[in-house]
């Protein structure tokens, strides 16, 4: 057996309970393994420490698996009636059989040792305080994402157009400001029910200089070239008459260079009361204006513009706490997003899921993390995280023409192996984003387009579309992927076209619920080695059967059941880069 490929601990995404009652139990193998089962009971089943008579647990066989690329990950729920569980694992390869205990691997013989002391796995309580529990509401959910000052404009009644710039389509650059504000997402709010939309991820609201507003200068006042406080209650409350979530965007890593402390820091160096909110190595600060990889403070991607605040520090985090707690009770947002969520320090943000759970029990926190985030999602921190790793490894399936369909399965496998099914299910699933090349800019093809589409609204957690998507909108790289929403442009046929298909991809995530279930498998029944196909089951067994042919040639599937969505498709032809999602005939 290949011993180096066996893996499990009782801790982080391998052994954890999905709640009160259910515990999930996760193994990885080598491919040699081909059968796995479970024996598992309760510690003190023979004692309380044995008393001569020799524990012995349930034996179950783990059916269900996931196949990685170079391993197989095996999962079982158990259900402990005393919320204790003590198991060990039993391999079978083709030619043998072996125990795994948490101190290594036994034969048979080894295993029923006559006075062997085994070293079982064991999870001693599966205490409710310590469930990670992430918000129901979310799975259901449907994000929009808007960056205010390129989506709608409505002009003030001050009539304050002062230094916009015209609104345009095209190419834009980070010293426009286009004048897009909280008054114009308010009347676009009907659109957004129409189109199916149930949440709102808004990018920074709050005063800052520049456009994007990730400099902030004061985090308790809406930036007034969006508009005010009253205005801003407002679009919550009528979003929510909608059926809408508003979830905005917290930027605690760092400031802006007019942010009242850094200034005060400026003036009064180390005797200012504020010296510890930052990371200063160098006093008295000097005036110079450039970048900071000359250490004398840390901040934001060395721009000395955004200087990092010490989230280390307690007055720093009670402060932000104080932020977060007032955006809850003034405006009743629904969730956070946290700008660069993986450089604040984990005590911040243990503390501040604690308070903020205490202001309101079913707030969404989302971490804005790159990479592997296990360390976040333990359930004392962040709910979930923008799944860039989904998006990558979608873009890069398409872009690689080399890689095969198990490829494809290997990569999804392994974004819905690294973390717990608490997290999964509110996933922050997205294509593209503001700090992203747009997707239809990747490939310029709308058959890809629709193609990625139709995996992110069929794959477990919280699909996200960037505005403008429903209009397959381009942009390139920052600043490009921030382009006007050109809204004279919308009922042009061809968008109305688009916009439908959105419609309809939103339509059917919101209506069958094996589109937001976490439960699939890939059949791999059709030869041709770049046809994705998966299945999604709902808690009832229901299917649903996606197919996307990413191959250079058309091919034959199978006719059955109900088409859902489809794009190149005819009379059991799904034609090249074709998207075919079917409710499969119920087995009887």
């Amino acid at each position: 057996m290949e011993f180096t490929g066996v893996y499990h601990k009782t801790s982080e995404q391998m052994s954890y309970p999905l709640n009160e009652d259910e515990l999930i139990v996760n193994l990885k193998t080598g491919y040699d393994v081909k059968r796995v089962f479970i024996h598992y009971g309760d510690p003190f089943e023979a004692g309380i420490l044995g008393g001569g008579e020799k524990w012995v647990g349930k034996r179950e066989e783990i059916v269900y698996k996931k196949r990685l690329r170079h391993q197989i990950w095996w999962t079982t729920t158990l259900l402990p009636p005393y919320k204790r569980c003590k198991y060990y694992f039993e391999l079978h390869t083709d030619t043998e059989v072996w125990y795994y205990c948490e101190d290594g691997f036994l034969t048979g013989d080894q295993l029923n040792m006559e006075g062997r002391m085994l070293q079982c796995f064991t999870v001693p309580w599966m205490n409710p305080a310590d469930v990670n529990r992430t918000p129901d509401w979310v799975n259901d959910t449907v994000w929009y994402q808007i960056f205010p000052d390129r989506f709608c404009r409505i002009p003030a009644e001050t009539g304050d157009e002062e230094d916009l710039t015209p609104w345009r389509t095209g190419p834009v650059t980070n010293r426009e400001r286009f004048g897009g504000n909280l008054e114009g997402i308010r009347s676009k709010l009907p659109y957004l029910a129409d189109l199916g939309i149930t949440g709102i991820y808004l990018n920074p609201i709050m005063e800052a200089e520049s456009n994007h507003k990730y400099d902030t200068t004061d985090y308790t006042r809406i930036d007034p070239h969006f508009g005010d406080r009253e205005t801003f209650a407002a679009l919550v409350r009528e979003a929510h008459a909608l059926g809408i979530r508003v979830m905005v965007d917290a930027v605690f890593n760092h400031c802006g260079r007019k942010f009242g402390p850094w200034q005060d820091v400026l003036k009064n160096g180390r005797d200012s009361r504020y010296a510890d909110w930052f990371m200063v190595h160098e006093w008295p600060l000097t005036d110079k204006h450039e970048d900071t990889r000359d250490g004398r403070f840390y901040s934001f991607a060395f721009a000395d513009w955004m200087p990092k605040l010490n989230t280390n520090n307690e007055e720093v985090i009670a402060y932000f706490c104080s932020v977060c707690e007032g955006w809850i009770r003034d405006f009743d947002i629904d969730g956070i997003r946290f700008d660069v969520g993986n450089e604040v320090s984990h005590r911040f943000l243990k503390k501040m899921r604690e308070h903020l759970r205490g202001c309101k029990e079913d707030i969404y926190l989302l971490g804005e993390i790159w990479h592997d985030a296990s360390q976040w999602l333990m359930g004392d921190e962040y709910d979930s995280v923008m799944n860039y790793p989904l998006m990558s490894g979608i873009h890069d399936f398409f872009l690689d023409k080399s890689m095969k369909k198990e490829e494809f399965e290997y990569m999804i496998n392994r974004c819905y192996t690294m973390y717990m099914q608490q997290n999964n299910n509110v996933m922050f699933n997205l294509l593209d984003s503001h700090d992203t090349e747009r997707l239809m800019n990747r490939f310029h093809d709308l058959d890809i387009f629709y193609q990625q589409l139709a995996v992110l609204f069929t794959m477990p957690g919280s699909p996200c579309i960037y505005y403008g998507t429903e209009i397959a909108m381009e942009g390139g790289h920052d600043p490009d992927c921030r382009r006007c929403m050109p809204w004279d442009e919308l009922e042009e046929k061809d968008n109305q076209e688009k916009i439908g298909l959105v419609r309809s991809l939103i339509r059917m995530r919101k209506d069958e619920e094996a589109c937001r279930s976490l439960y699939f498998h890939f059949p791999c029944e059709y030869e041709n080695d770049r046809c994705v196909e998966y299945i999604k089951l709902d808690g009832h067994q229901n299917e649903i059967e996606v197919l996307l042919n990413c191959s250079k040639e058309d091919m034959n599937v199978r006719e059955e059941g109900e088409i859902l969505f489809s794009r190149k498709y005819a009379d059991g032809v799904l034609g090249k880069n074709g998207t075919l999602i079917r409710r499969k005939k119920i087995k009887q």
